[in-house]
């Protein structure tokens, strides 16, 4: 069976930047499709305008786009993952105390897919179905982090403590989310709540979701953050567990 040759190409293009799992330029991918510079800018400029690809935010490199990400991760909404996190909500809300929930990425923000609410009266309430920014929630970095998710093209501050410059957050990622294998919003999306999250990974060691736990700053004190992150990564350890398991 014939194929079309720009399509080919163009999949092509996007399999290069996936597997170098870096950024790539028009003359090196013009090269490893051995066809010229102008042909691999078109082909390029085509994947940038339907969001398959991006401008890397540093250079005038290309990395996968936000549209691959989000079919990845409508495929991955697809299967029984709020079910058998459900559980484990209820399993965290009983150990901390804390409101528990589970979000995965969608449309450049965290999609909160379930929540369980604790007794207390004093508590966060959350929502199924909210969207959420990446840079300033526990769960949207952790999947900014162990996803290897794009950057944000906004920063915005929504408290004092917001990390809005993108170079610090980059940092935080990797510095503090990566080395602990958690993370935490410390009044950085919300005045007075503080929550935590920890990645769920899938059957190809991919993190596909973050489940976590959220609570005001008078219960999630300093002193209790450690012990209640153990309390998260075991849950997103069980759970992933789970999913490797099928």
């Amino acid at each position: 069976m014939s194929e079309i040759q720009s399509l080919a190409r163009g999949i092509r293009i996007l399999e290069l930047i996936w597997q170098a799992g870096r950024s790539m330029g028009i003359t090196e991918l013009a090269e490893q499709l051995e066809i010229d510079k102008s042909s691999a800018s078109r082909l390029v400029k085509t994947l940038v305008q339907h969001g398959y690809l991006q401008h890397e935010q540093t250079s005038r490199r290309f990395v996968p786009g936000v549209r691959l990400y989000q079919i990845g991760w409508e495929l991955v909404n697809r299967m029984p993952l709020r079910e058998k996190a459900r559980k484990h909500l209820y399993r965290l809300v009983e150990a901390t105390g804390e409101c528990a929930h589970t979000a995965i990425y969608s449309e450049g923000k965290a999609l909160m897919i379930d929540d369980v609410e604790a007794e207390a009266s004093l508590r966060v309430v959350g929502g199924v179905g909210r969207m959420l920014p990446m840079h300033c929630t526990a769960v949207g970095k952790s999947l900014l982090a162990f996803a290897k998710l794009p950057m944000p093209a906004l920063l915005d501050s929504k408290t004092p403590r917001t990390i809005s410059d993108s170079a610090s957050l980059a940092a935080h990622l990797s510095e503090v989310v990566c080395a602990s294998g958690y993370a935490y919003d410390d009044e950085e999306h919300e005045p007075g709540v503080r929550c935590l999250a920890a990645p769920v990974y899938n059957q190809q060691g991919i993190a596909v979701a973050a489940i976590g736990i959220s609570g005001p700053t008078i219960r999630v004190t300093d002193d209790r953050v450690v012990a209640l992150a153990e309390f998260v990564r075991r849950a997103a350890a069980e759970l992933s567990a789970e999913l490797v398991d099928g």
